[in-house]
């Protein structure tokens, strides 16, 4: 029998992770979630997740951010694939993705709110193949 992928969503939209969720798990991926950035480091550490998918905005505007930085030096953590995913640019301006692959955006992709599924999906799956190579 095939390792299902676990995948850590931390987003403190509870609607957002549920819907995510069904997504997820309709297509063959356990899911494990987190609503602060305290709880993401937690869950990843107890269950080291195959990829993470990260809210910036949490329980403060840059949340997300400090937790990719976390995530990247911690030794047993900081080869998890990152998928951070907000609605900063929109609710600020602020165009993270232009940060992507730079030291300020601690995470493999970016990806502005609202996602389509088929890109997010898409995404997943490329980044969980590239970790396994």
């Amino acid at each position: 029998m095939e390792k299902q992928n676990n995948i850590l969503i931390a987003d403190d939209d509870k609607d957002y992770v549920d819907c995510l969720t069904v997504m997820l798990e309709a297509s063959g991926y356990s899911v494990t979630s987190a609503s602060t950035g305290a709880e993401c480091m937690a869950a990843a550490r107890k269950h080291k997740p195959d990829l993470i998918i990260l809210d910036i905005m949490m329980e403060r505007l840059v949340s997300g951010l400090h937790v990719g930085y976390e995530l990247r030096a911690d030794p047993d953590l900081k080869d998890i694939p990152v998928i951070m995913i907000s609605a900063i640019q929109e609710k600020t301006g602020f165009d993270v993705g232009s940060a992507k692959g730079s030291e300020y955006l601690a995470a493999d992709e970016f990806l502005n709110k609202p996602v389509k599924p088929k890109v997010l999906m898409e995404t997943i799956a490329r980044l969980l193949k590239k970790a396994g190579e």
